[in-house]
This record gives structure tokens, C-alpha cells and sequence, in this order.
């Protein structure tokens, strides 16, 4: 877990999964591929082969990680704060378990002075175990939508339990001229950074 998070919608991270797929074009630049590498390189390991290198940039590789250590990591902190899970993941990516999915709510559930931001890009997993969780009203869940192929995910994300529902809108590779915001309570729209960003298209 890190305090003080540089996203700047946020205030730290908690990261019971490291690791992930590259799934769709918002992926391809992702910080977190970066990052995995640097950590691996400092010598944390659970961040070891997360990533390979390709075309001179580390990549995800697939391998997912779960940090059954990092679950009780909230409940030291006993000043309420905004925290990103998984940034360093995708909570529903399809190799963690729901049972562990379980466990990480179950944090959140027994934290009620945070709110937590949950993200991702695997919007049709998130609708499908939806009814299987228990949503605490302190759990705020997102859908990233880079361009319109991907704005099927905001229909999954509305179908959802959540009592907050948000997208980013990040990064931005293309206009969004039908976009719906009917049950959306928070949107979160930028371009893209770090080396080979590209440009923002808003349309």
C-alpha cells in the first residue's frame, strides 16, 4: 500500500493483486507495466516475471499475483482516506479467484472510514459476479472506456450492485459522441502519460 498516491484522483493505493493481461488499446501504454518492472527491479518480489520485454518496453505478460499479506494492510490505517485497489491489476481480471474477490470486499466491508475506487476493463466479469458480492456503500466501482468499441462496459458497470459508479475516461484515443451518463455518478477524462503518449481525441 502506498500513501500519498500521485493519481491525482486519489489519495493511496492498495494492491492485493499484482499483475495483468493487456486486453484493449488503453492497455498498451499502461504505467503500471512500468512500474511492475521497477519494483521487480528493487527487489520486491511480488513482482517477479509479472512482465517481459518487448520492442524495448516491459509488457504485461499475463502472470497474475495475489498477496494474501496485503488483505489486513487497510485496517492499519485508521484515518479515513480514498484508496485505489489494484492499481497495479485488474480486480476481475479472469485468473483471480472469486473467493479471494470475496476476501478483499470483505476488507472494505470491516473499513468503513475509507472509500474505495475499483477499476476495470473486464466489465462483462464485474456484471457477472456482481450479485455474488456484498457491495458496502463505500465501495465505488469504475470502468475504464478508452474509445465508443468500448462503451458496452458502462452498460455492465450500470447493471452492477454498486452504490457509486464512475468511468475514466482515461486515456482518451477517440471521440465518445453517444456517451450515455445516465446512472454514472463520477466521470474522470485525461490523455494519456509517461514516454509514447499518445495524443488525446476527445473529438
Amino acid at each position: 500500500m502506498a500513501n500519498n498516491s500521485s493519481i491525482e484522483w486519489t489519495e493511496a493505493t492498495w494492491n492485493p493483486v499484482v499483475g495483468c493481461t493487456i486486453i484493449s488499446p488503453g492497455c498498451t501504454n499502461c504505467y503500471a507495466m512500468r512500474m511492475a518492472r521497477r519494483l521487480e527491479a528493487m527487489g520486491q518480489p511480488k513482482y517477479a516475471g509479472t512482465t517481459r520485454m518487448s520492442g524495448g518496453r516491459p509488457k504485461w505478460n499475463g502472470v497474475v499475483r495475489i498477496d494474501e499479506d496485503s488483505l489486513s494492510l487497510p485496517m492499519t490505517w485508521k484515518v479515513g482516506r480514498m484508496i485505489f485497489v489494484n492499481s497495479m491489476s485488474d480486480l476481475f481480471h479472469e485468473d483471480v479467484p472469486l473467493a479471494f474477490i470475496k476476501r478483499v470486499f470483505a476488507t472494505m466491508r470491516k473499513t468503513p472510514q475509507h472509500t474505495y475506487q475499483i477499476l476495470t476493463k473486464r466489465a462483462e466479469r464485474l456484471e457477472e459476479l456482481s450479485p455474488k458480492l456484498a457491495w458496502p456503500q463505500n465501495v465505488w466501482m469504475g470502468v475504464s472506456v478508452e474509445n465508443e468499441n468500448y462503451m458496452f462496459r458502462i452498460d455492465h458497470l450500470r447493471r452492477t450492485q454498486a452504490a457509486i459508479k464512475f468511468l475514466s475516461l482515461e486515456p482518451l484515443l477517440g471521440p465518445l459522441d453517444n456517451l450515455d451518463l445516465i446512472g454514472i455518478d463520477w466521470v474522470i477524462a485525461g490523455g494519456e502519460s509517461g514516454p509514447h503518449a499518445r495524443p488525446v481525441e476527445p473529438g
